[in-house]
């Protein structure tokens, strides 16, 4: 692994901080995750970059998913036979109202940090998703990118967050998939493709650096 450092015009970027991943009696996706210490990490590397961020005024930005009931909002102009848009309302998650749709309690937005809005797909830009829009406004150029899945929605926002031309960091030990190979197939052999990677301590460790120099 080959750290990034945060750069000035940098935001936090959480994907999915939902009870669906976090919650053990409501959350539905919590109970297919095969390496619950892959899990564990995810939650624990994200609780420390989320403090450091905001202790240090680096922008944290929240990406749920929140669907209406049926999902309407995955249908797109062809019927959604295949992949997460036929298989999310079947099962019947993300749904608005829904235990498993709030945020964590641990992840809950701060008052001023925006939310997405609007997201319906894998990349948190997916759909009329506001998440471009609000990083524009905030200046931002590199995202620190944690959540779940690591091997979906964090890997398609990543590649998303290239092909738009920000420069996107995945905070390997702020994201988890469902199994440690899964984990391994992105961090091996998908991200350096479209972006860099670090880890909770080396971001948090780099915020210190800067606020350090700027004290000086």
């Amino acid at each position: 692994m080959t750290a990034t450092p945060a750069r000035p015009n940098a935001a936090l970027v959480l994907i999915e901080f939902q009870r669906e991943w976090l919650d053990p009696e409501h959350g539905r996706l919590n109970h297919l995750v095969e390496d619950r210490d892959l899990l564990d990490t995810a939650v624990g590397g994200a609780a420390a970059a989320l403090a450091a961020a905001r202790a240090h005024g680096v922008p944290v930005v929240h990406v749920p998913l929140v669907l209406t009931p049926g999902a309407p909002e995955l249908e797109g102009w062809t019927p959604a036979r295949l992949g997460l848009r036929a298989v999310i309302p079947r099962a019947g998650t993300w749904i608005r109202g829904s235990a498993g749709a709030e945020f964590a309690e641990a992840f809950r937005p701060a008052p001023g940090e925006p939310v997405v809005r609007g997201r319906a797909g894998a990349s948190a830009f997916a759909g009329s998703s506001d998440l471009d829009l609000i990083l524009r406004r905030l200046g931002v150029t590199d995202l620190y990118l944690a959540g779940f899945a690591t091997h979906v929605c964090v890997e398609s926002t990543l590649r998303e967050a290239h092909d738009r031309g920000y420069t996107a960091h995945v905070i390997h030990d702020a994201c988890a998939a469902f199994n440690r190979a899964q984990q391994d197939h992105v961090r091996e052999h998908v991200i350096h493709h479209f972006g860099g990677e670090t880890d909770a301590a080396a971001f948090t460790a780099s915020l210190d650096a800067t606020a350090a120099a700027a004290a000086a």
